[in-house]
């Protein structure tokens, strides 16, 4: 569940075909959306959100060797789900700077208090930041990289249609919770691979 060089356009067919696949990505990301409160979003990744992220990069830097395309891609692929995990963008979105240094200031440990719950199962913690430290001790960054591992039996669950619910524990968000339906539920779920 990787992409390999093979999978990627060259700059010139990209820029081709950039334009519709733009499009495509963003309606695409429309079920993969889960906003925890009008300032906290989760952008669930999967094979094409970060394909696009890749074929993006190679444009704006103008990459076409071997070692630059797989540079990216070594730097990408970790954000690709598995079959027994969800990964997401955290993003913590606030258009006013003051608004959001001060919010950034009270949301620490925010990104280790996001969670999935599948009805009947314990809540799973998001494993957060795992490439870099994206806080210090006044302040969060305003994205972060959170993956989520499911057990067989919550992924057979879920399947089988338990409600899946996201929330976050942090005191400044405790009330954000949302049960995932419809396009956006079966998007997700379709990262998950009932073994």
């Amino acid at each position: 569940m990787t992409l390999q060089r093979a999978d990627l356009w060259s700059l010139e067919e990209y820029s081709e075909k950039r334009s519709d696949f733009r499009k495509e990505v963003i309606e695409h990301k429309k079920n993969r959306q889960v906003l925890l409160n009008q300032h906290i979003r989760l952008l669930f990744e999967d094979e094409k959100t970060i394909r696009y992220q890749i074929q993006e990069m190679l444009r704006i830097e103008k990459v076409f060797t071997a070692d630059g395309i797989n540079d990216e891609l070594n730097a990408y692929n970790p954000l690709i789900p598995n079959g027994s995990n969800l990964k997401a963008t955290l993003m913590i979105e606030y258009a006013d700077v003051d608004e959001r240094r001060v919010a950034l200031e009270k949301l620490t440990g925010v990104e280790k208090a996001i969670w999935i719950q599948v009805d009947g199962c314990d809540k799973i913690f998001a494993i957060a930041d795992e490439d870099l430290e994206r806080e210090n001790d006044t302040k969060t960054s305003s994205v972060h990289f959170c993956r989520f591992e499911f057990s067989a039996e919550m992924i057979t669950k879920a399947h089988s249609g338990a409600e899946v619910t996201v929330g976050c524990d942090h005191p400044m968000l405790a009330e954000a919770c949302l049960a995932l339906s419809g396009d956006t539920r079966a998007s997700l779920l379709s990262d998950l691979v009932v073994t």
